[in-house]
């Protein structure tokens, strides 16, 4: 027979391992009543500095942040395509990063956070660019898919339930979306008068939101997709 927590092989008459101590668990050694088959697992967890990984993460962060703009300036004399790349890399660490520095940080605040960090950053590529195309299509671009995606954060986060009605309906709102933000483009940049392109995905997220209705409300559909897929 083998030790049950090293693995050292044990003589049949042994009681207890001679590496370990661990005693030996075989079916012809009587046990008292109550006594457990197999030992406790009494091998320490693994720990991590969660503070010093984040310090880690944060440092590679900082290299293409504050890298960009000295190439920039030591090859063109002057901060041109750096600034664009300095602010990417600050909104990805705002986004994916910066919440996880809270043990607590809660999504309805974090969320609208990073949705006005992208709309400032797309504003300043408008006026870094010389255009005029921000109030028209971009502003009310963002505020529709931020009211969209706090809506959908909100409602998991205090529901904790009906996930399927959530995001069908999620689903059916960018149906919506898509030709408006078309329309948009038209209006601000001149183009055809009528809608091209947008029919496409708008019938995809219509037919996609009424599926995930359809099968919040059918629950035997329900619980055969669960057994099958898990879902």
């Amino acid at each position: 027979m083998f030790c049950a927590k090293c693995g050292v092989e044990l003589a049949n008459s042994e009681k207890s391992c001679p590496l370990c101590g661990t005693r030996a668990y075989h079916p012809d050694i009587a046990r008292e009543e109550g006594d457990p088959t197999y030992p406790k697992n009494n091998l320490p967890k693994e720990e991590f500095n969660r503070a010093g990984i984040l310090f880690i993460i944060t440092m590679l962060f900082a290299i293409p942040f504050v890298l960009a703009p000295i190439c920039d300036i030591s090859i063109s004399g002057n901060i041109t395509w750096s600034a664009y790349v300095s602010l990417s890399v600050l909104l990805a660490y705002i986004v994916l990063i910066l919440p996880t520095w809270f043990k607590k940080g809660h999504p309805i605040i974090f969320v609208p956070i990073d949705c006005g960090c992208a709309g400032l950053f797309v504003l300043y590529i408008c006026l870094a660019t010389g255009g005029n195309w921000f109030l028209s299509f971009a502003f009310p671009l963002i505020m529709m898919l931020s009211a969209l995606i706090c809506s959908v954060v909100i409602l998991c986060v205090t529901l904790k339930r009906g996930y399927l009605y959530i995001f069908g309906g999620a689903s059916l709102a960018l149906a919506v979306i898509m030709p408006l933000t078309e329309f948009f483009i038209h209006l601000t940049f001149n183009l055809r008068d009528h809608l091209v392109w947008s029919v496409y995905p708008m019938i995809v997220f219509f037919l996609i939101g009424i599926m995930l209705i359809t099968i919040a409300i059918c629950r035997p559909l329900r619980e055969s997709l669960h057994k099958k897929f898990f879902i």
